[in-house]
């Protein structure tokens, strides 16, 4: 036998990675693959050896391995690797990141594998992390030969049936570097619909709130729907809006992500389509590197009811991710997409990871996953930050 299998389980304590991969060098046997944590002061770790370059026979490393455990204070089994395997390895080996996000409660992780087993996949790796009263865990399953958008959405909405929030993705997309994270407005980085607090000062608030439902739902085209609304807004004065953009109401947990992105150094952008008058107040008060909106006409300090240049619909969105990815000399595989509604749809798609934030269900079926306003410094644990 020249491949083996090792389980460690003990104590924490310093010295133990140390000599335990220490008696293997010494005896010139390779490690192949290694995996080890510390839970609650609990070490695990797991490798797979390759014996053949190495000094002993398997019985030999065994039993050196078995002293050595007594010695530490672990317990340590070593198994035949043809015996670990047990069955002959799916010659289609597809593997996927499901990372699901919810309040801590008993059975999110027997939920979550209950689901993968009923649709007969295998869970490869496991990995739970919690912040405060989120919990969230990270599985790595095989798809094997199923088709992955049919997987991707049974996966979704088993989820969604269990009060969880769910993001599925190839693992090498998973895997690979995210250096921007892009952000919409209203109702994502905003608790509000901004243009709808405009309006109740307008009074013009049902109005306005009728064609933006229709706007965010995808039954009305985006850019009729925003010149009708900012008509209803004529002669409104220029600093009724300084004042809601002074005091605009955030999301639950926005300050804390956006402190903890730059922190970790991603570059951050907020591409709205509503006003610039409340995405560089929002730019300056949450450190974002850029921001994009519709600019609106103004005379006298009053609005004319009128927008300037181009206006950001979901074409332009597409546009500007492709733009700031040019700037930043990177992928859109690089770049992180968040919205909720139909104005988002491009970006979302086009994005290396597309997250529907407390999206309409439009949304929802082009994303990468969803996460729900409860849960939205939840995007640290999709973006891997407990590993970081």
């Amino acid at each position: 036998m020249d491949r083996a299998v090792v389980t460690v389980l003990g104590k924490d304590r310093k010295g133990l990675i140390a000599g335990i991969t220490g008696f293997l060098a010494r005896a010139g046997i390779n490690i192949t693959d290694i995996k080890q944590s510390v839970v609650q002061g609990l070490f695990t770790m797991f490798m797979t050896l390759d014996l053949s370059t190495g000094t002993l026979s398997y019985e030999e490393m065994e039993k050196g391995l078995l002293a050595l455990g007594r010695k530490l204070g672990v317990e340590i089994e070593v198994t035949p690797f043809s015996e670990y395997r047990g069955s002959a390895p799916s010659t289609s080996r597809n593997l996927y990141a499901v990372v699901v996000l919810g309040r801590d409660r008993p059975g999110i992780v027997a939920d979550m594998s209950s689901i993968f087993h009923t649709m007969g996949m295998n869970i490869e790796s496991t990995n739970l992390t919690a912040r405060g009263d989120l919990i969230s865990v990270k599985f790595i399953v095989d798809i094997e030969d199923r088709d992955p958008e049919t997987v991707r959405e049974a996966i979704k909405k088993a989820g969604e049936r269990v009060g969880l929030d769910v993001v599925v993705l190839p693992q090498e997309r998973f895997k690979r570097e995210k250096r921007l994270i892009v952000f919409d407005m209203d109702s994502t980085i905003t608790d509000v619909e901004v243009i709808d607090a405009i309006a109740k000062e307008a009074g013009v608030e049902e109005e306005v709130k009728c064609i933006t439902e229709k706007a965010m739902c995808g039954d009305l085209e985006f850019k009729k729907a925003l010149r009708e609304r900012v008509r209803l807004l004529a002669g409104l004065p220029l600093k009724t809006l300084e004042n809601i953009a002074e005091n605009l109401t955030l999301t639950p947990g926005t300050e804390e992500l956006l402190a903890t992105l730059k922190a970790m150094g991603y570059k951050t952008a907020l591409i709205s389509g509503g006003f610039t008058i409340f995405t560089e107040k929002l730019k300056e008060r949450l450190g974002f590197d850029y921001a994009f909106a519709n600019r609106l006409e103004v005379r006298d300090g009053r609005l004319t009811g009128r927008l300037k240049g181009r206006i950001i619909d979901a074409e332009e969105k597409g546009r500007i991710i492709e733009m700031l990815a040019r700037k930043e000399k990177i992928s859109t595989e690089n770049i992180v997409a968040v919205g909720d509604g139909a104005n988002d749809q491009i970006m979302i798609k086009n994005a290396g990871l597309g997250i529907a934030f407390n999206a309409k269900d439009l949304l929802k079926k082009i994303s990468d996953g969803t996460i729900s306003k409860k849960n939205l410094a939840g995007l640290l644990n999709v973006l891997g930050a407990e590993e970081r």
